[in-house]
């Protein structure tokens, strides 16, 4: 099983179901191959797409890949999965579908210092620079301000969705 001939029977697939391929990788397990499928997208709410939506698209690949030469005669096991709220987000599409969230930061390192690291809630994203709200300097954390602070995206060593269990709607009327 090639990777690059798979991807190219994939990818317009996925695109009819308004998804992007992010990743795609054939691992070998014995005699058996394992054909691992990261799909990501807008989806209905615009944050990626749904259980549902990728449940279509496994059902078209699986199909797709059953009546395929590019699989080979070797049985083989098919997994279509999202992205995930722990994959880092790598291209600006990442950003922009994960407005609102927060997010931890590893900016690169300037002038042989540490990295810097912060922690901020993404409010704008564009292609090549995210906004994050952070805490100002010298607030506190039981009564924290905010700053908004523009970061380049080629300045980001790693960002990583962080995941709140507890967080209140934006429009709630409970505070």
């Amino acid at each position: 099983m090639n990777e690059n001939q798979l991807t190219d029977v994939v990818e317009p697939l996925l695109a009819q179901f308004g998804m992007e391929l992010d990743k795609l990788e054939v691992v070998s397990a014995g005699r058996r191959r394992l054909v691992r499928i990261t799909v990501d997208g807008d989806g209905a709410d615009g944050h990626g797409p749904g259980l549902d939506e990728i449940g279509q698209a496994s059902a078209a690949i699986s199909r797709t890949l059953d009546e395929s030469t590019q699989t080979g005669q070797a049985p083989y096991t098919l997994e279509v999965t999202s992205r995930g709220v722990s994959t880092p987000l790598s291209k600006p599409r990442h950003y922009r579908r994960n407005l609102g969230r927060l997010l931890a930061v590893t900016l690169e390192p300037v002038d042989g210092a540490k990295p810097e690291k912060l922690t901020g809630r993404i409010t704008a994203s564009t292609e090549t620079t995210v906004t994050l709200e952070v805490p100002a300097p010298g607030s506190k954390p039981h009564k924290p301000l905010t700053a908004s602070r523009e970061i380049p995206l080629d300045q980001i060593r790693r960002a990583v969705v962080q995941v709140e269990l507890n967080r209140k709607p934006e429009n709630s009327e409970e505070n």
